[in-house]
């Protein structure tokens, strides 16, 4: 099997620490991005990292001709599929792009790699799956209601590939379900810059800690959690790459399909979080407590035993540990990659 992995979305937050994982695991990634909401700059990042510069095609995981093109033109071993649009927000007020982008574009994607007898995937898809669940941690077999498009979505790409897969038993899925990815690279050299306003909480915290933003807009603070503040369960985007790794290692040795959570398995709170990053950046972070957003859950985290026992995957990164890398990341690039 060829060691090219292509890595749709590999300019982005979460698939660029993958391609960092996986040069470290002797693969040769290839990034497919549209630029849409990343930074062409990264590749250079990467190079400093890993010392190889991958290859990059600009270009839409919706182009057919564009993906026949790829795959005629070089060997690739698997796929890990990103590119998607992921503000749950903006799905609600827009749900046709959200569609098309996330379930049209994996179709064509899927149809690409059938034609190409690439058969190995792995998808990233979201804890969004299963909305505001009756327990956690939250297991693989925890009723799937996700409350927006977005979450909606990556459900309706999850069941395609399940027919796919029972279509033809020869491919290899992995469906990656996390939770909340935070913190960044190690050196400090990638990490999270949104474009435009931030959806997640850690670059809001950053953005106030290296004073961008005056104050921390705190959700709602009269939740049954233990500070009033959502609990979430967040996990270092270097955990998660090295889980998308794990995940095609164990494709690449057996036809199947699984589903894993990635997450850490245990939740903290937006107090939590504000506290960690005080503590790591030695700044404080003003913050205010307003009224709860419609649609956030209370609480909820994974339940990681299953992807421990399939992947030998579990996160080893803390709170603390997230915090700093986010800090390095954001003291040294206040401007992301520009």
């Amino acid at each position: 099997m060829s060691q090219n992995i292509l890595v749709t979305g590999g300019a982005g937050f979460i698939g660029s620490h993958t391609c960092v994982a996986l040069a470290a695991a002797g693969y040769a990634p290839v990034i497919l991005d549209n630029l849409g909401n990343s930074d062409v700059r990264v590749l250079e990042r990467l190079e400093r990292i890993t010392g190889a510069r991958p290859r990059f095609i600009e270009g839409d995981v919706r182009d057919r001709a564009l993906l026949d093109k790829l795959f005629r033109e070089q060997p690739i071993g698997g796929v890990i599929h990103f590119a998607g649009l992921k503000a749950v927000g903006d799905s609600v007020a827009d749900p046709i792009t959200y569609y098309d982008n996330n379930v049209n574009g994996t179709f064509v994607l899927a149809a690409a790699m059938q034609a190409a007898a690439v058969r190995t995937l792995i998808f990233s898809s979201s804890a969004t799956v299963y909305g505001d669940p009756d327990r956690s941690p939250i297991p693989e077999d925890a009723p799937l209601r996700p409350a927006n498009p977005y979450g909606r979505s990556k459900l309706m790409v999850e069941q395609a590939l399940a027919d796919l897969h029972r279509a033809n038993p020869a491919w290899r899925i992995a469906l990656l379900r996390y939770f909340n990815p935070v913190g960044a690279h190690e050196s400090g050299l990638i990490g999270e810059h949104p474009q435009g306003k931030p959806n997640n909480l850690m670059p809001f915290v950053s953005q106030v800690a290296v004073g961008l933003r005056d104050k921390l807009a705190v959700h709602g603070g009269d939740y049954p959690t233990p500070d009033g503040t959502g609990v979430r369960d967040y996990v270092h985007v270097m955990d998660l790459a090295e889980g998308h790794v794990a995940a095609l290692r164990h494709a690449e040795k057996q036809p199947g399909l699984v589903t894993l959570n990635l997450g850490t398995g245990q939740g903290a709170s937006v107090l939590d979080v504000v506290k960690a990053f005080e503590r790591a950046s030695g700044q404080r972070i003003a913050y205010e407590i307003g009224p709860r957003r419609p649609g956030d859950v209370p609480a909820y985290w994974g339940d990681p035993t299953l992807a421990q026992a399939t992947l030998g995957w579990r996160a080893s990164r803390s709170v603390d540990q997230m915090c700093a890398d986010s800090w390095r990341w954001q003291q040294a690039n206040p401007n992301g990659y520009a």
